[in-house]
């Protein structure tokens, strides 16, 4: 039996189409995006995207929220991270970074209504820890 090995299987870079509706979106209605759609954010604004030796998988990744300071327990599972260095060039600020190896794990624009993390709020293994974001999103939409 012979074993394929694709080293770039799953690139989020790949999907062009969805990074081109983004940057088509952005700034006209507020985006909130989880996950690939971290990513898709991340790219869309210019920065770059790598592979991580092994990826995140589980439901026990601390995530440091940097504005309020506090720690949310996180669902993870991906296999690229956004390169930090490379936000240094987009009008993205990185709100949230993983305890354990410090990848981003959040950015946001304010001025477009456009944020996003990397986890999985939706699974809620904190198991509220990160609720608020919805809350914020949906008061985005409100307004």
């Amino acid at each position: 039996m012979e074993y394929f090995y694709q080293t770039d299987l799953g690139d989020p870079e790949d999907v062009k189409e969805v990074i081109k509706l983004v940057k088509e979106l952005r700034g006209k209605y507020p985006i909130f995006g989880i996950c690939l759609g971290h990513q898709m954010i991340s790219l869309a604004y210019g920065a770059k995207t790598y592979k991580l030796k092994f990826g995140h998988r589980g439901g026990n990744h601390p995530v440091l929220n940097i504005e309020t300071d506090k720690i949310e327990i996180t669902s993870q599972n991906h296999s690229y991270a956004v390169d930090e260095k490379s936000l240094a060039k987009t009008d993205l600020k990185v709100t949230h970074t993983n305890i354990l190896d410090h990848t981003i794990e959040g950015v946001e624009c304010k001025k477009d209504k456009v944020f996003s993390v990397q986890y999985h709020p939706e699974s809620a293994p904190g198991p509220q820890d990160s609720g608020y974001l919805f809350d914020k999103f949906i008061n985005l939409l409100k307004k």
